[in-house]
């Protein structure tokens, strides 16, 4: 038996304990657990994170020797979350889980919000200097430096530098250069020679690079993919409220009810669903955390908030919008998947260019996402074997792209959630020994919002009541 066989046998023993419904469960717990006992601070909070992110979209964020401005980090963390998984994994769930996946991909988003909002705050907290200067951050610090557990931070780090290597990096370059030769002719070991000079270039400028590139690279990606859908949307209207129904249906069953089989495939459909939208949000993996934490913002819950923002733009928004195309365009009657299934829904108004318009933004979201793992990695490995080690990890993650643009990653495929575990399982473990310093983290800061707004209010009466000199002389 070759090595491939038996690491494939391997993984389908493993996969199903160490990313199954026991790891899906207690991540919807942890979100529920941070959801309650905070008061559902994602939505009885809402207009305050909001104008703590979407109100500071336009602002020139403060920027210094320390790290990277707040929305500069929360690029960074979008580069790695927002990847193929926004087209394909949503295209995917949709034909495994039917229409109904996407209601409890909206769920576990909603509760992942404060679960990413809880990760954050850790650390922030628990984050350090670098040699540079700048802020490190990640689970594996809290993992050490608050529950004091260096085997559990030991085994996250490894998890990550794995995940990067693997569903980060090679699975991401494969579809870039599956893309390109499909639409644009493009050989494939071209594409990875010039995905590895991307990456070396980008990758020796340090977080601050590669957070300038995400800066400019998210929001030109995202703006434009939800310019392009819209435009489906707005030809496929007629259908939308037909379309809402058919989600919600499908989520308890209620179609397949008359068959006997409602609540087998409301199974399916909430698994099917909650699995998609950590692997499209990451919440609950502690990856994200990394590239948060080398925000110059000193105040923990406010850079939380920002997480809050990532998991709504990335699985409310984006997921969501290619779910509604799919689903709208008719296309799921074709019997396609996969990035097929979503390249069919947007030709349904664009022609044939609806399979070059995919094959351009699975171009960027995964090149995006290869930009933010390759700085996962790069905190794993510092934390490992401390910064010696860098330059020689940048060089073999980008070699790593010319390998996943050429090779047969099915293995990869197979055994990436593997790494996540490795990642998700001692995150978790964090998340909930740390519960408490979360919540009183959140509690001192709403109560110095609240003595600040007090004081404000006082100003104002005062600055009422005080006579107007000037206008009596000028009388």
């Amino acid at each position: 038996m070759n090595i491939s066989a038996t690491i494939e046998k391997l993984n389908d023993i493993l996969h199903p304990l160490l990313w199954g419904w026991p790891v899906l469960a207690a991540i919807l717990l942890a979100g529920a657990n941070f959801t309650f006992r905070s008061g559902f601070f994602q939505f009885t909070h809402c207009s305050l994170w909001v104008k703590n992110t979407f109100g500071k979209l336009l602002s020139r964020e403060s920027r210094s020797k320390e790290g990277i401005s707040p929305f500069q980090a929360v690029s960074t963390a979008l580069a790695g979350s927002i990847g193929t998984g926004n087209i394909v994994g949503v295209a995917t769930a949709i034909t495994i889980g039917g229409a109904g996946a996407i209601f409890w991909m909206w769920i576990s988003a909603l509760l992942g919000m404060m679960t990413i909002f809880s990760e954050n705050v850790l650390g922030m907290k628990y984050r350090i200097k670098n040699s540079d200067g700048t802020w490190m951050g990640g689970a594996m610090y809290y993992l050490e430096r608050g529950i004091h557990s260096r085997g559990l931070a030991i085994m996250f780090s490894i998890g990550c530098v794995l995940a990067s290597f693997g569903m980060g990096n090679m699975a991401q370059s494969n579809s870039i250069a599956g893309a390109l030769q499909d639409s644009f002719g493009i050989a494939l070991p071209v594409t990875g020679v010039v995905l590895a000079v991307l990456l070396i270039i980008m990758t020796f400028g340090g977080i601050r690079r590669i957070a300038r590139v995400s800066e400019f690279l998210v929001p030109f990606m995202a703006i434009g993919y939800l310019v392009a859908a819209g435009i489906v949307l707005f030809c496929h209207r007629q259908v939308l409220p037909a379309v809402f129904q058919q989600i919600i249906e499908e989520a308890f069953g209620l179609r397949q009810a008359a068959g006997g089989i409602g609540g087998a495939a409301m199974a399916n459909a909430l698994k099917t669903g909650v699995s998609r939208g950590v692997f499209t949000n990451e919440a609950g993996l502690g990856s994200s955390v990394m590239a948060h934490s080398g925000s110059t913002l000193k105040e923990p819950v406010e850079q939380a908030m920002w997480g809050i923002f990532q998991v709504f733009l990335d699985t409310i928004i984006m997921c969501t919008i290619t779910a509604l195309v799919i689903l709208c365009s008719g296309s799921l009657e074709s019997g396609k998947d996969g990035v097929a299934l979503s390249a069919a829904a947007f030709s349904s108004v664009f022609g044939n260019y609806g399979g070059v318009l995919i094959s351009i933004c699975i171009t960027l979201f995964a090149f995006a996402t290869l930009l933010g793992w390759s700085y996962y990695g790069e905190c794993g490995v510092r934390y490992l074997v401390g910064n010696r080690a860098v330059p020689a990890f940048r060089i073999l993650f980008a070699l790593s792209a010319i390998a996943g643009c050429t090779l047969d990653l099915h293995l990869v495929w197979n055994i990436s959630d593997i790494f996540n575990s490795l990642m998700a399982f001692p995150n978790l473990i964090a998340l909930f020994l740390l519960s408490g310093e979360v919540i009183d983290e959140t509690s001192n800061y709403l109560a110095k919002c609240r003595q600040r707004k007090k004081a404000e209010g006082k100003q104002r009466k005062t600055a009422k009541k005080q006579p107007n000199y000037r206008l009596r002389i000028e009388k």
